[in-house]
């Protein structure tokens, strides 16, 4: 197939690196993607929030599919801008989209399909925001009702802080204050075409900046994939995905399809395992990232396949997608400063001698270059690369996600040490 992917991060490379790894071979288009996934794709200059750019391209270029890696374009409407013209699309419309875009939204489709998650207020001012607090108690959870690159979120007992987060956002509109939830927090991805879902494997995702989960909020700096420790409470990992398929996903996805906007393209299912069960924190409409790129190594059924019968229509006609049994980990190289202020613009060495580490790919998240051949690429963003290792274990698969990334240089940059380091010892 010609496809062509819109997004320039990780979550988009990883699809790429999927999908080029696939027996028959696809011609990829990326817009605009980066330094790394150049490697793997023809860039192209069309601008992905641009609805019908899109489409022009993907008509004059006879492309058999779009896959929207982004949440920007999918809020924007791209998607319905290529319906509208006939052209296949993996992403939800931009009411649909609204899962991601509106956390109040989110929360009333919860509410109307019944699905378990935390109480919430939406509070537009700050005397709302504090009554909130007194109700809920502490830790403290505000979100922003918008989107907002992964970094709209705190959980604090500071009351302060936590104002001062709301305060910060409420001029654009009000904010979600919920209730503080406890346990072990899910990512667990489905594949819709607006009627029938797929579940993809279950991850982890570290969302704190530091080792220990300390420091702020961001992104994501690390995943693994598949969750063993699901079996202790669930019997299995399959009973887990079956029990959040038919509490989550398919209420979600029957409430929007009657609503007149049917959800076509990943929904993303943001868990957390309460002592009362399973409750949803948040859901994305887009594959999550850096989830993404410890998910699909491990995918057996070709991704193409999977995302074509999703955007026309006939994924009932696709068995459950297969995974292998290898286990994956992702850890994520940053930029000095990030999540505040990273700093941009330097140099990056020994992404050779990384990836020539067995098991290793290297996922890039924000590069560019080089200007010369035999140039150095730079960092132009927060999260720069991301080191992707599989193996037949956690301890295997860690062992080679830090040596390679012990072999690349970035001045000031930080990761984690600590990415599934508990599940290694189980």
């Amino acid at each position: 197939m010609k496809i062509l992917v819109l997004g320039s991060g990780a979550r988009e490379h990883a699809i790429i690196l999927s999908l080029r790894s696939e027996k028959t071979p696809h011609e990829i288009f990326a817009a605009p993607g980066n330094a790394g996934i150049a490697q793997d794709a023809t860039l192209v200059d069309v601008d992905p929030l641009d609805g019908a750019a899109v489409a022009a391209f993907a008509n004059e270029h006879a492309v058999d599919l779009v896959v929207i890696g982004p949440e920007a374009p999918l809020v924007a409407g791209v998607a319905d801008a290529l319906r509208e013209r006939g052209i296949p699309v993996f992403g939800p419309g931009k009411a649909a989209a609204q899962l991601e875009g509106s956390k109040a939204f989110a929360k009333r489709i919860m509410d109307a399909a019944g699905v378990p998650t935390g109480r919430a207020v939406r509070a537009a001012t700050a005397a709302e925001v504090e009554a909130a607090f007194d109700d809920f108690g502490a830790p403290h959870v505000v979100k922003a009702d918008g989107l907002a690159a992964g970094k709209g979120v705190i959980v604090t007992t500071d009351r302060a802080e936590a104002l001062a987060h709301a305060e910060h956002y409420l001029p654009a509109g009000p904010v979600l204050v919920e209730e503080f939830l406890t346990g072990p927090e899910v990512s667990l991805f489905f594949l819709s075409d607006g009627d029938t879902v797929r579940p993809l494997s279950p991850a982890q995702d570290f969302k704190r900046a530091l080792d220990g989960d300390g420091g702020p909020n961001t992104g994501g700096m690390g995943a693994y994939s598949p969750l063993p420790w699901l079996s202790e409470d669930f019997g299995s990992v399959e009973d887990f995905v079956a029990e959040v398929t038919e509490t989550v996903a398919m209420p979600v996805i029957r409430q929007l399809d009657a609503e007149g906007t049917p959800f076509i393209g990943l929904l993303y299912a943001g868990l957390i395992l309460t002592p009362a069960g399973v409750r949803v924190i948040e859901f994305n409409a887009r594959f999550g990232d850096p989830e993404t790129q410890v998910v699909l190594p491990r995918l057996r059924t070709p991704l193409s396949r999977l995302l074509l019968s999703a955007a026309s229509g006939h994924l009932e006609d696709e068995p459950q997608p297969e995974f292998s049994d290898e286990v994956a980990i992702t850890v994520v190289l940053a930029s000095e400063g990030y999540p505040e202020a990273p700093q941009t613009g330097r140099m990056i060495e020994g992404l050779a001698e990384a990836a020539s580490v067995e098991g290793v790919t290297i996922v890039h998240a924000a590069t560019a270059g080089p200007d010369a051949p035999g140039g150095s690429l730079i960092a132009t963003g927060g999260r720069v690369l991301n080191v992707v290792a599989t193996g037949s274990d956690f301890a295997d698969a860690r062992s080679r996600a830090y040596d390679a990334i012990g072999r690349i240089s970035l001045d000031g940059a930080h990761y984690r040490h600590d990415i599934a380091a508990r599940v290694a010892q189980q």
